[in-house]
């Protein structure tokens, strides 16, 4: 990462400071995409566990330049089933995991991700030129 700050006027604006920030919000955005693709993960992982909540991931804005992710279980109950048990056949709560919608979050979370990925690319490619242009 560069943490100089560039100062080439073009348009009317420092590109330096611009760029720093660019690169902040999509690293912090990197991070809260990642802590959801996890939470997808590990969602699909205990599918089949009895009793397991789901989490999900709640993104807010921070200042100046950023995304913070907060994990929370959900509430809702899953599914009742009879199961045979050493007592008999029992009510068993089984995952509240809908696979159905597990599967797309995780592929638009993978999406949202690469497209950070690439704007950080990009601010790193704009700032390596612009020092190779300065220096």
């Amino acid at each position: 990462m560069y943490i100089a700050l560039i100062y080439c006027k073009v348009f009317g604006f420092y590109y330096g400071v611009k760029m720093i920030s660019s690169i902040q919000s999509a690293m912090s955005a990197l991070q809260a995409f990642d802590k959801k693709i996890e939470s997808n993960a590990n969602n699909i992982a205990n599918s089949n566990t009895e009793g397991f909540k789901r989490t999900r991931v709640i993104l807010s804005d921070v200042e100046p330049n950023g995304v913070k992710a907060t994990v929370e279980k959900t509430t809702n109950p899953g599914t009742m089933v009879y199961d045979q048990t050493p007592n008999g056949f029992e009510l068993i709560e089984q995952s509240n995991v809908d696979l159905g919608r597990e599967l797309p979050e995780m592929m638009l979370n993978t999406h949202f991700y690469e497209a950070n990925l690439k704007t950080l690319q990009a601010a790193d490619e704009l700032l390596s030129s612009i020092l190779d242009i300065k220096g």
